[in-house]
């Protein structure tokens, strides 16, 4: 028990005080200590102790690596294999267990989070030998500490549902006792779970300040959080316990789960969660205080709806209103990258004429490039696949008539509009599927044929991104190296006009991710009142067309004029649903599309939905990269991507405790399946 779930008074000690940089307040250094009461009766320690506490935040920037490659494992991505594999690309293929799964590499993130909660107990406990700093700052650091520790609760409920609780008999945080005997310990409810984070965060939220500002300057303290922080956390944790995983679970091996003492794990079905998360999400929006990020007028400018869903990363910390938390650049796997930089050069393409160490391995899959909607009609062109052999076929889409999209066929002389300008990206014949799309397809996207936003990119002329194999072929195919094997490359982070011709242009490209914004919370608020017991179909219409309109398209009501949201739904593209049924297909659409490889929302959203076992089990589908011409390359196969499919089982819904931590916790139950 010692080793797994807590950290000895010793590592506290030497990991307390730390020298943060001027550039983050998540990168520490450590420096020994005397005594906890010397380390907290120093404001200087203190703060640095605090900072420490932040060093836990899983690096979910970092796509290719152990927190921020859920992504991989979802069907938003397919990403390339280059000359090594992360381990989620054997968590995709169903290659891992108990055994493997022994620490943050191998997703097993148990150690460290626990590690976390137990700091912040000691920092919590020890926290009034400050006396050199004002109230108001001890109790916002109190409030920071709180939040922290639910957070890490979070990402640990998450990732492997209800566990274990640090409480006394009344619910209230204890720190870990060195003397707990690791064989009596067992994991609390998912209700026991729910309302324990729900308390820490309305604590949190009582001590924590609107803006950092009020307490302490914000030079430096970038990424502290604020009281809209923790009720953001709330709200998502809400709207994960009315989910169909943590609530009335249809699943027998989870509705029958029961933990040593007896008690059920997962609970019956309780409507009224709905409820709760909507009325956590409606808190978050009536504080005024966050706005979309919008620049120009979206609905008539298709390059002002481009740059109005870019500024969620681009636009500075000080203006940026959508962002509620985030954390700025840190640094971490090759030094010369830094986090959002190994991103950008992981996305670019490959062959070293666009960009400097281009890998081209993170790339889209097919689906989340057939989830944008159309500019003009506002309609999303994909309603679902037909099927082959049991499984989803990205190469037969169910589409909507109406929306104005085109499986086939060719524009010629198409004018690229995003990012670009038509004195050097000249007309050029584009595939129909790429025509017409809204503008945050444009932002994540570069497909097959089109010109890389960059007038000078690396050879100094403008270069269209091709994948084929010919002698324009800008990202070449290779069986062996690492290159874009879908035929789209994902250039989100990367800013249109950046020269990526040396490594330092790379490791100056900063930007704060967004942990949680308000475009979440919108689709929050409008799922859960899709799915309350009282059920307001106009009000989460409203809440998912605000969302709609930054990125320049029509309401809802105006787009789907046939369809019945309030009650009896109808038929599009061969598919008939109820009203609140085409909603929840709706704000899924919209999530993918808005939050594409942000973090883990579309891995967890699979997840607490019980949806992931149907739309993760597909082939490897791509565009025929491996084509000696344009025109075939837009052929959908399955063949061409090198590596076995992903697997997805209903185990697979939660991760499995390792066995080094079961070894010593002998009444531990583990999750079904493993």
């Amino acid at each position: 028990m010692k080793h797994t779930v807590r950290l000895s008074l010793i590592a506290v000690l030497a990991l307390a005080c730390m020298a943060v940089s001027c550039d983050s307040y998540f990168d520490i250094n450590t420096k020994d200590q005397a005594t906890l009461e010397d380390i907290m009766g120093r404001s200087t320690a203190v703060r640095k102790y605090l900072a420490h506490l932040y060093s836990y935040i899983p690096e979910e920037e970092n796509l290719r690596g152990n927190e921020g490659g859920t992504s991989l494992r979802s069907d938003e991505a397919l990403h390339g294999k280059s000359q090594w594999e992360t381990n989620w690309y054997k968590v995709r293929r169903g290659e891992y267990s108990s055994a493997s799964s022994v620490d943050v590499a191998s997703g097993n993130y148990w150690k460290k989070f626990y590690e976390a909660i137990n700091e912040c107990t000691t920092f919590i406990d020890n926290l009034h030998y400050d006396k050199e700093d004002s109230e108001k700052l001890v109790s916002c650091m109190e409030g920071e500490a709180r939040f922290l520790r639910a957070y890490y609760y979070f990402c640990l409920f998450r990732h492997y549902g209800p566990v274990f609780l640090w409480m006394d008999e009344n619910g209230n945080p204890v720190a870990s006792d060195q003397n707990v005997d690791g064989s009596t310990i067992d994991r609390h409810t998912v209700d026991q779970n729910v309302a324990f984070m729900e308390k820490e965060l309305d604590r949190a939220i009582q001590l924590l300040p609107a803006d950092i500002a009020a307490v302490i300057a914000p030079t430096s303290n970038m990424g502290r959080v604020t009281k809209g922080a923790a009720m953001a956390l709330k709200a998502r944790l809400l709207l994960y316990a009315a989910s169909p995983l943590y609530n009335g679970n249809p699943l027998p091996q989870y509705a029958g789960l029961t933990n040593s003492r007896g008690e059920h794990l997962f609970p019956a079905y309780d409507a009224t969660k709905w409820d709760k998360a909507a009325e956590a999400a409606w808190d978050v929006i009536e504080l005024n205080k966050y706005s979309l990020t919008q620049k120009g007028s979206p609905a008539t400018d298709i390059q002002a709806a481009a740059d109005s869903y870019q500024n969620i990363w681009f636009e500075n910390w000080e203006t940026n209103k959508e962002i509620i938390w985030g954390w700025w650049y840190r640094q971490w796997g090759e030094a010369y990258l830094g986090t959002v930089g190994a991103e950008v050069a992981f996305s670019c393409p490959s062959g070293g004429k666009i960009c400097r160490r281009g890998f081209s391995l993170i790339t889209p899959s097919l689906k989340l490039v057939d989830a944008y909607p159309m500019a003009v009609s506002g309609r999303y062109p994909v309603v679902g696949y037909a099927e082959t052999n049991g499984m989803l076929d990205y190469s037969r889409p169910l589409v909507d008539e109406l929306s104005g999209y085109e499986t086939d066929g060719w524009e010629e002389n198409y004018q690229q509009l995003v990012d670009v300008k038509p004195s050097w990206a000249t007309r050029f014949k584009a595939h129909k599927s790429t025509v017409g799309r809204d503008a945050r397809f444009y932002s994540n996207f570069v497909p097959n044929g089109f010109w890389w936003p960059c007038e000078r990119p690396k050879d100094g002329s403008a270069l269209r991104f091709t994948c084929y194999d010919n002698a324009e072929c800008s990202s070449r195919y290779s069986a062996t190296q690492g290159c874009n094997r879908v035929g789209y490359t994902w250039r989100r982070l990367y800013k249109a006009g950046n020269q990526l011709t040396e490594d330092t242009d790379y490791s100056s490209i900063r930007y704060v991710y967004p942990a949680f914004r308000l475009a979440e919370v919108y689709l929050t608020y409008a799922e859960a009142c899709n799915e309350k017991p009282t059920r307001d179909a106009a009000e989460a219409v409203t809440y998912i067309d605000k969302v709609r309109a930054r990125s320049g398209l029509k309401g809802l009501q105006e787009a789907y004029p046939e369809i019945d949201f309030n009650g009896a739904g109808g038929t599009i593209g061969g598919v008939t649903r109820t009203g609140q049924e085409w909603l929840r297909w709706i704000i899924r659409q919209e999530k993918m599309c808005e939050f594409a490889f942000e973090g883990s929302q579309r891995h967890y959203d699979a997840i607490r939905t019980l949806t992931a076992i149907k739309e993760y089990n597909v082939e490897n589908w791509t565009l025929h990269v491996t084509a000696d011409n344009y025109e075939d390359s837009y052929t959908r196969v399955s063949d061409d991507y090198i590596g076995a499919r992903s697997l997805f089982r209903e185990r697979d819904y939660l991760f499995p405790f390792g066995s080094r931590q079961l070894a010593e916790m002998t009444s531990f139950t583990q999750n079904p399946g493993w």
